[in-house]
């Protein structure tokens, strides 16, 4: 598996390719509601990388992309994160190979916080979060997870004060 950033001339092809490789039910899990067919307004969204604002790497296999996490900023020092792995490809490491080089990505970026919501039945994306992200806090909302990250830990180290903080029963 190769996982390389992406830019604008690499996107377009990386998004529809793993667009087209999500079932009906990762669609729903990834974007949260139903979605057939991505629009085109959507899909200028995810192609608008500028390594910034808006970050995503990809990961390959064979030259084939097979999944896309991606950053974007929230404010000055805090971005949501979001992953999208193919269904052939899901629970054989790409997720959490994609969101280790995008916590590389987003340090280098300057941020300081990684936020996002996760439905709650998504539960390989809560797992993943949990081995990947150590002392990810998880705050139940009302139709959502939400995941929060202080970013500064991958490089401070955690504490055990971190940790109890950070368990909540969702």
């Amino acid at each position: 598996m190769r996982v390389t950033e992406l830019n604008r001339d690499t996107a377009p092809e990386a998004v529809d390719a793993v667009f087209a490789g999500l079932s009906a039910r990762s669609r729903y899990l990834r974007f949260h509601a139903p979605t057939p067919r991505m629009t085109a307004s959507a899909r200028r969204v995810l192609v608008d990388v500028d390594g910034q604002r808006h970050a995503a790497v990809c990961a390959r296999i064979g030259g084939d992309p097979v999944g896309i996490a991606r950053v974007i900023r929230t404010g000055e020092r805090t971005a949501e994160i979001a992953v999208a792995v193919v269904d052939l490809w899901q629970r054989r490491g790409v997720g959490r190979r994609l969101l280790e080089e995008l916590t590389a990505v987003a340090a280098r970026m300057g941020v300081a916080r990684l936020h996002g919501d996760v439905l709650p039945d998504n539960e390989a994306m809560l797992a993943l979060a949990r081995k990947v992200l150590p002392g990810v806090r998880l705050t139940r909302q009302i139709d959502t997870i939400e995941l929060s990250y202080p970013l500064a830990w991958v490089t401070a180290g955690i504490t055990d004060a971190d940790l109890t903080d950070s368990l909540q029963v969702i």
